[in-house]
């Protein structure tokens, strides 16, 4: 067996590629377990920078900054999928880093995604490699409209998505991917319609123990995650089916972190595959309050090959729902305190300086006996919510 890579005796600092929520909360889970976090953004101030004197704030495309933050670092983990792999493979020579440069290869690309995940028997929706526009014409006529036209790379929250809902809309998607300064190459999907969206948390270890959390259900507006239903209110066979391709996925990757694998659930109750974020995932925030093991502290133990922790919910129910800016400004809200009135309600806020609509500036769990219950009272806490 691997010896863990951290014993608490060494002085350790965990380094974050990025500095959003995602990080913060890891680096909080970091910081519960004893170690020092150095933390690498495009920018002062970030969520997670701001919590530590390891701030390296003029980004990983700096040479000089990104070798200051490995120097600082012992062990390397992401917040993002959205670094180029030749970076991981300049911090992999110097550190370890986890996802590996490997792993990342694999899911980075959409397209080599699907191709991975479907070679090994994981259900997907029918996809194609687009090449030209004649491609998607070709896609079209062979799998029905609509369909869905895909960035492979660099997509997320619906941006780098279109629906293709009739051929003559084909002109105006190529136009809009292909036709710009920098062309951004594309895959088709089939259009899924489901009745559900299903999620599941994984954590890997470089052993390869595993963390599998309870199956959830999100729910989406405009391409955003705005509730997560723990767990979700569907059959105990299909949560277990969800749960065993989720486990597949990452195993199939050699991942090693925290994985959120997203999936349809179609009314036949079919469970298709449809994306993976190699990284802590907004369909995970619950597990703070709702589980005897966060995403976040599973994370930091799985990059520095400890034990991983129970990832079984320690109580009934729970509702995570997204606060999404509505205004554009401060981004301080004007007042929590009747929100904070409400019993069994954790409120989280990121810190982020300035608001805009729909950017994701916090959240709230409530737990309940039952998943209604637990709703009931994540929407009155979000009423008295004022931005």
């Amino acid at each position: 067996m691997l010896p863990s890579i951290y014993t608490p005796a060494e002085p350790f600092t965990l380094g974050l590629l990025g500095g959003g929520q995602l990080a913060k909360m890891t680096a909080q889970a970091a910081y519960r377990m004893g170690l020092r976090v150095a933390v690498i953004e495009h920018g002062e101030n970030s969520p997670a920078g701001v919590m530590t004197k390891h701030e390296f704030s003029a980004g990983w495309r700096d040479v000089e900054e990104l070798d200051k933050f490995i120097a600082a670092s012992d062990v390397v983990t992401l917040e993002n999928e959205f670094i180029d792999p030749a970076i991981l493979d300049y911090i992999a020579e110097r550190r370890l880093v986890f996802p590996s440069p490997d792993t990342m290869r694999l899911v980075q690309d959409k397209f080599t995604q699907k191709q991975t995940f479907s070679a090994v028997g994981i259900p997907t929706p029918a996809f194609a490699e687009i090449h030209t526009k004649q491609d998607l014409v070709d896609f079209g006529i062979a799998h029905g409209y609509p369909f869905v036209a895909k960035t492979r790379r660099f997509g997320y929250d619906g941006y780098g998505n279109a629906t293709i809902k009739r051929d003559t809309e084909i002109d105006m998607v190529w136009r809009r991917f292909m036709e710009g300064e920098e062309p951004r190459p594309l895959l088709a999907e089939s259009f899924v319609t489901f009745t559900k969206e299903l999620a599941v948390i994984v954590a890997r270890n470089k052993r390869g123990e595993t963390a599998v959390y309870p199956c959830v259900q999100t729910i989406q507006q405009g391409h955003i995650c705005v509730t997560v239903l723990a767990p979700a209110p569907i059959e105990e066979h299909l949560l277990k089916r969800a749960q065993e391709i989720a486990l597949l996925c990452v195993e199939t990757i050699n991942g090693v972190g925290v994985f959120g694998i997203e999936m349809f659930l179609t009314s036949s109750n079919e469970i298709l595959f449809n994306e993976i974020a190699p990284r802590p995932h907004n369909s995970g925030h619950y597990t703070i309050e709702a589980c005897h093991t966060s995403q976040y502290e599973n994370c930091v133990r799985a990059v520095l090959n400890l034990p991983l922790g129970s990832a079984s919910m320690r109580v009934p129910a729970a509702c995570m729902i997204n606060l999404l800016g509505e205004r554009t400004g401060n981004g301080i809200p004007d007042s929590v305190i009747e929100m904070l009135k409400i019993d069994d309600v954790a409120l989280h806020l990121y810190g982020k300086k300035d608001v805009r609509l729909g950017r994701k500036m916090g959240h709230l769990t409530a737990t309940g006996v039952t998943v209604d219950e637990a709703f009931a009272r994540a929407s009155r806490a979000l009423e008295r919510f004022v931005w």
